[in-house]
């Protein structure tokens, strides 16, 4: 091969971090460096940890989990995570809870407007029970449930002063940035590569 080849295929091995070409097919389809491998492990381990210091409300397999954490970061709403998760969509929202994950908006569909959220959390604190404060209130007990689990899953999340879920992103947010430092350099290398060489194309 000539040297503008052989530079060519030393880029890619250094982009791909593999000693031969071949090797790379061994790898999981879409990923030329297995990239998701290593984040699905940190991911489940994450998990793990979290599974011995609360308990779960949900039993899903780790990788449904890992997918869920995934999803949720890409902004899929609850009728989407248990469209992919082949689940109940309040089977989602519990799953969400168990792993931190509670947004602006919780709890979904809007069953509990903002002010009754608040008296839900005090009662809470108060020890009042579910179907006390939803007579109280005047709400659905199963709508109050569903802000209960927000609550509980709000505070378990402040007593680990989030730890949980910042591991989560921070996972998850190493990933893109390699992706695209890999990406990058691949484009550089490549530029670097074949800069100043001639195109002589006939027609």
């Amino acid at each position: 091969m000539d040297n503008k080849t052989e530079e060519l295929r030393d880029i890619f091995l250094d982009v791909a971090d593999e000693e031969t070409v071949t090797e790379s097919q061994e790898d999981a389809r879409g990923s030329l460096t297995g990239a998701d491998r290593p984040v699905d492990e940190r991911l489940r381990s994450v998990i793990a940890e979290l599974r011995e210091k609360f308990p779960f409300d949900t039993e899903l397999p780790d990788e449904e989990y890992c997918e869920l954490v995934r999803l949720f970061y890409d902004g899929a709403d609850d009728a989407a995570l248990a469209a992919a998760l082949s689940c109940s969509p309040e089977q989602a929202f519990r799953a969400r809870m168990d792993l931190h994950l509670v947004r602006d908006d919780d709890p979904p569909g809007g069953t509990v407007s903002p002010s009754d959220l608040e008296a839900i959390r005090d009662r809470l604190a108060a020890d009042e029970s579910p179907a006390a404060i939803a007579d109280a209130l005047g709400i659905d007990e199963a709508a109050v449930d569903r802000a209960s689990a927000v609550v509980a899953a709000e505070n378990r999340s402040r007593r680990v002063s989030h730890r949980f879920r910042t591991s989560f992103e921070e996972i998850l947010t190493d990933a893109d940035l390699t992706v695209q430092l890999t990406g990058g350099a691949h484009e550089d290398g490549l530029e670097e590569a074949t800069e100043g060489a001639e195109v002589d194309v006939e027609f």
